[in-house]
């Protein structure tokens, strides 16, 4: 996922490590609450979040392990094009946000939850989660590492890019699961990506 760089103003100044700590707390706590939504009505994102999803639905493991796990080969891209600090924060935050994503289900439970609603919940949250992740340099690793690299190069918004390939990703899905199921996932991801790329744009960050 894109990188998040300060303000192209004048005045610009770094963030402070209390800056990011915070910033990172309270944007992956956001996402997290987000996506407790959408796996509290059994749907699926995008990106490597919604690659997690799909193998924890079909094999029962735990989203947290498999999350971990399928961001580990970008780790080793991300360190080489975009830094180690770049990097760790994004380890940091998928660790995280993988232990927040198993643990707050038994702390939000759901007597009804419209699917509409839970669903463009999830992409709000989860998108607004993002971009205070991004602005303080971090990511959730993954296809959104490609994302970033592909924004800062061309221009071509990072929300965009990950757009595609989650067209791809559901593609997939229809395969595996109840077209309802895929299209009310396909609404959230959209509403996620949508957030993103109205949001997140090169002529309002700049690059260290």
């Amino acid at each position: 996922m894109p990188a998040p760089v300060p303000y192209n103003t004048d005045d610009t100044v770094d963030h402070t490590v209390l800056d990011d700590v915070q910033g990172l707390a309270i944007g992956l706590l956001t996402a997290a609450v987000g996506l407790t939504f959408l796996t509290q009505l059994g749907f699926l994102t995008g990106q490597t979040a919604g690659l997690a999803l799909i193998v924890s639905y079909l094999t029962g493991w735990s989203f947290g392990v498999v999350f971990t796990l399928v961001n580990l080969p970008f780790y080793a891209l991300a360190w080489k094009r975009l830094g180690a600090e770049f990097t760790l924060k994004s380890l940091a935050c998928v660790v995280i946000l993988s232990v927040l994503v198993d643990w707050l289900p038994g702390l939000m439970r759901f007597d009804h939850l419209d699917p509409v609603l839970g669903t463009a919940i999830f992409g709000v949250l989860t998108g607004f989660g993002l971009l205070g992740v991004f602005r303080h340099k971090g990511s959730l690793g993954g296809l959104g590492v490609v994302a970033l690299m592909v924004q800062d190069r061309t221009g071509f918004r990072a929300g965009y890019v990950q757009l595609m390939v989650d067209a791809v990703l559901f593609f997939v899905a229809f395969f595996l699961f109840d077209t309802r199921v895929v299209l009310y996932s396909l609404f959230g991801a959209v509403i996620l990506n949508g957030v993103i790329a109205f949001n997140h744009r090169r002529d309002r960050y700049i690059a260290d």
